[in-house]
């Protein structure tokens, strides 16, 4: 019989980690941002960077473009292979235009 142990094992082989990039524009914006609404964008991409755990969305199905909700902000990246790629945060209501 396998042990707990061995299957948390094989579930952490399986598991996707993703590399982190953000560009100057984006951290322009984050250094904007109320140091709480820092934090919990900071919390949300460390857990992006697991399998793309979130409020994930793609934004379109030609590009690489993709959207993460944090409340009412919106983390906007791309994604290349295993490259998160943010190149804005912004609040939801001029995230899109």
């Amino acid at each position: 019989m396998d042990s707990p142990a061995k299957g948390i094992s094989f579930w952490l082989e399986t598991t996707m980690q993703y590399r982190l990039e953000i560009k100057e524009e984006a951290r322009q914006q984050l250094r904007a941002l109320p140091k709480e609404q820092r934090r919990n964008v900071g919390r949300r991409l460390d857990a992006l960077q697991i399998d793309l755990s979130g409020d994930v969305k793609k934004l379109s199905a030609k590009t690489h473009e993709y959207r993460l909700r944090v409340g009412t902000l919106r983390v906007l990246f791309t994604l290349e292979k295993d490259l998160i790629s943010v190149y804005a945060v912004k609040d939801r209501k001029k995230a899109y235009g």
